[in-house]
């Protein structure tokens, strides 16, 4: 299957692209380049044929002779959703919607979206599942709960949309973060001996390791049509839901000499506890990776970097403060448009680029 991946440099798209690609598709990918730089030496590349260019500015040739698209660049979490919510707006759903009607218009069968389960927001102690209410608590959360309606309202004989609603990520990329919680708190222990939540613990959140999600949506492109049409699925495993206070416990196990410590009750009013049985017994995915075993992968990861301090204190693995360094700095301005005109200063080892005028 031929298969265009946008976000192919992110963070997930660094690991799922080379993934689709090994499992036998033919991936090319397609990129704002915005996070190229943060490249993670410890998790060697897998190059991807990738051409530059804003999703915002996508037209039907780039999609002409491709079977699926596998939709991920967008801002891609909820602090980085409220830097500009009206530019959130713009790029997680107008962008969105109207990319999925250009892959319908140009004969596009199969449209997978990387939604989240932050919709779910402030829930209940009680398991959510795909028919349970959205309770968006930020402009990301909300543009994608926006952009699931756009899509799946495409749905129809000729176009398969689906929707994975993807439980928190852990694991190491080539494109590494250490802004998501599970890596975070490894960093931080490795690096300071001290296991700090920014939250009193109680919060809910499920986890899923990122290559568990990576087999999960080439099941979701790979499944019959009549499984997957117009189908939201919760991505995950109902057994790693985790409080946050449950998540440092994990990654004390794997360095044992940290001391865990929490921080106050926080303003953020996220917690959710997510069914994953739909994915199960649907497309039949159970996660491979449980917390702690993904703890102790960062670990060894991390000795082999070594990570040093100046991971944590530099934007590169963070993308809210990339971002604001990109502007600050005059690379982007403030729709998120590159100014400099170097593409090669952008550019990953081993990809291949489309001329600068193209991003």
């Amino acid at each position: 299957m031929r298969v265009l991946v946008t976000g192919s440099d992110g963070y997930i798209g660094a690991v799922l692209a080379p993934a689709l690609q090994a499992a036998g598709h033919e991936v090319t990918g397609i990129d704002a380049g915005f996070h190229s730089a943060c490249q993670f030496a410890a998790v060697p590349s897998s190059p991807v044929q990738t051409f530059w260019k804003d999703t915002r500015d996508i037209e039907p040739e780039d999609l002409e002779g491709f079977q699926a698209v596998v939709h991920l660049a967008e801002l891609s979490n909820d602090p980085l959703g409220e830097i500009d919510p009206a530019l959130t707006e713009a790029i997680n759903l107008r962008a969105t919607a109207r990319l999925a009607q250009l892959a319908r218009r140009t004969g596009v069968r199969r449209f997978l979206y990387f939604s989240s389960c932050s919709v779910y927001g402030k829930a209940s102690d009680e398991l959510c599942t795909e028919s349970s209410p959205a309770h968006p608590q930020t402009a990301y959360a909300r543009a994608k709960c926006l952009s699931e309606g756009a899509i799946l309202s495409l749905a129809g004989p000729d176009f398969c949309p689906v929707v994975l609603r993807n439980a928190t990520v852990f694991g190491p990329s080539p494109r590494m973060r250490l802004d998501l919680v599970l890596n975070n708190l490894a960093a931080l222990a490795f690096l300071e001996g001290e296991i700090r939540m920014v939250s009193d613990g109680s919060p809910w959140r499920p986890l899923i390791h990122i290559r568990d999600l990576c087999r999960a949506a080439q099941l979701a492109l790979e499944a019959p049509d009549e499984i997957v049409r117009g189908e939201v699925f919760n991505c995950g495993d109902t057994s790693a839901n985790y409080r946050i206070r449950e998540i440092a416990v994990c990654v004390q196990e794997a360095f044992p000499s940290c001391r865990v410590v929490p921080g106050a009750p926080n303003p953020d009013q996220r917690s959710y506890r997510v069914s994953f049985e739909k994915i199960r017994s649907r497309l039949g995915f159970q996660a491979r990776y449980t917390a702690s075993e993904g703890a102790a992968e960062l670990r060894e990861i991390f000795e082999r970097l070594p990570l040093q301090p100046i991971h944590l204190r530099d934007s590169l693995f963070f993308r809210c403060r990339r971002i604001r360094q990109l502007i600050a700095e005059g690379r982007l301005d403030e729709q998120l448009r590159w100014t400099a005109r170097d593409a090669a200063e952008w550019q990953p080892a081993g990809a291949s680029a489309a001329s600068p005028d193209q991003r």
